[in-house]
C-alpha cells in the first residue's frame, strides 16, 4: 500500500488555505459563476470529477486538481491547487485516504464550504480492508462499478444542496448515468467469466484492483512496495513467478501511473523457468487516460481495464469495447 504523503506537505497545504496566503491575487483573480449560476466544482482525482460532468453537465464549470497518469498517493499540492479550491463553490474528493493526508486539510475546509468525500456513505460492509493497508480501507472503490455508481448519489445530492433550482434535473441526469454504469457493471460480468478459470489471475504493478477482482471474480495480487533487493520482496516475487508458471497464465499488467519494474522482474523469472508471460496491456489504476479520450472517461477507463484484461487473458470480448470506441482517439 502507498503511504500518506509526508506531514510537511500537508501542514503547508493547510497552511496556505486557511490563512489565504496561497496567492495574493487570488481573490481578485477568482471566476464568479456567469448569469446562468454555474457553479465552480473541484474534484481531486479523474474518477470524481467525471462523475460531476455526468451529473452536473453545463450548469458545473470543473477543475480537476490530479490529471492523467499522476499517482493521488504522492501528490503534492501546489499553489494553484490551493487557490482552486479557496475559489470553489463545491470539492468533491474520493476519500478512504485515497488522497493522503491532503484529506486532513480539505476536511478542515469543509466548515466553510460543501467539501465532501464521495465516497462517505458507503457501507462499511462493501469496503475491503487487506492486512498489508495497515487497518485501512481499500480507497480503490471505483474498481467495482456497481460499488461506485452508489457514490453517484453524494455527488448529486452536494450539488442539488448548491442549485436547488436545478434539483430535478441533476436527478435525472444522474439516473442516466447510473444506467451507463449498470451496462458496463454487466459487461465486466459478462467479459471476465469468458476467461479460463485457471488463467483468472490478474498480476499488476501495484494493490489497486482488489475492488475489480472481487466484483468481477478474479485473483488478484500486487507487486507494488516490495522490493526485490530484500530476502522478503524476491520471496514474494519468486512466489508471484511460481504461481505464474503452476496456472500457465499467459500474461502481467502494468499500470498507467507506476512504474513497471517490479512487472520486469516477473516476466524475468517465469521466462529463467521456461514460461513465458507477455504484459497483457497498461491498465489504469489511480488515474483515468487523457482528458477528452475516451479512456479519459470513467466509463472508458473500465472498459478499457475489464477489455484488457479478458482478451490478454484468454477471454472473449470486442477489440474496441463494451461501446465500440476504445482506440478511437488513437
Amino acid at each position: 500500500m502507498r503511504l500518506p504523503r509526508p506531514l510537511s506537505a500537508t501542514l503547508l497545504l493547510a497552511c496556505l488555505i486557511l490563512s489565504g496566503c496561497a496567492d495574493p491575487e487570488s481573490d481578485s483573480a477568482a471566476e464568479s459563476p456567469d448569469d446562468s449560476q454555474v457553479i465552480h466544482v473541484v474534484a481531486t482525482v479523474g474518477m470524481v470529477a467525471d462523475v460531476v460532468r455526468e451529473v452536473g453537465g453545463d450548469r458545473v464549470r470543473v477543475s480537476q486538481i490530479m490529471g492523467d497518469g499522476v499517482d493521488p498517493h504522492l501528490y503534492k499540492p501546489n499553489r494553484d491547487d490551493v487557490k482552486l479550491i479557496r475559489d470553489a463553490d463545491v470539492v468533491l474528493y474520493s476519500g478512504l485516504l485515497l488522497e493522503g493526508r491532503m484529506t486532513d486539510s480539505l476536511e478542515q475546509m469543509s466548515h466553510s464550504k460543501p467539501v465532501v468525500a464521495v465516497t462517505k456513505d458507503l457501507d462499511k460492509s462493501m469496503l475491503l480492508t487487506p492486512e498489508d493497508f495497515e487497518g485501512h480501507e481499500d480507497p480503490h472503490v471505483w474498481m467495482d462499478v456497481s460499488a461506485w455508481a452508489q457514490c453517484v448519489n453524494v455527488v448529486t445530492e452536494t450539488l442539488a444542496q448548491t442549485m436547488p433550482q436545478h434539483e430535478q434535473d441533476l436527478f435525472e441526469s444522474a439516473e442516466k448515468y447510473r444506467a451507463k454504469l449498470q451496462s458496463l457493471h454487466e459487461y465486466g460480468l459478462s467479459s471476465i467469466a469468458s476467461i479460463p478459470e485457471d488463467s483468472r489471475l490478474l498480476i499488476t504493478s501495484h494493490d489497486a484492483f482488489n475492488y475489480l477482482g472481487r466484483a468481477y471474480g478474479l485473483t488478484v495480487r500486487g507487486v507494488q512496495g516490495i522490493s526485490t533487493e530484500s530476502e522478503a520482496g524476491l520471496k514474494q516475487v519468486n512466489e508471484l513467478v511460481d504461481l505464474l508458471v503452476e496456472r500457465k497464465v499467459k500474461a502481467v499488467f502494468i499500470e498507467s501511473s507506476v512504474p513497471r519494474k517490479s512487472i520486469d522482474a516477473l516476466i524475468e523469472g517465469a521466462r529463467a523457468k521456461g514460461h513465458e508471460v507477455k504484459v497483457g496491456g497498461e491498465l489504469f489504476s489511480d488515474a483515468m487516460g487523457v482528458h477528452g479520450t475516451y479512456e479519459g472517461t470513467y466509463v472508458g477507463m473500465l472498459d478499457h481495464n475489464i477489455t484488457t484484461v479478458t482478451r490478454a487473458l484468454g477471454g472473449d470480448a470486442p477489440e474496441t469495447g463494451l461501446n465500440g470506441k476504445l482506440g478511437a482517439d488513437e
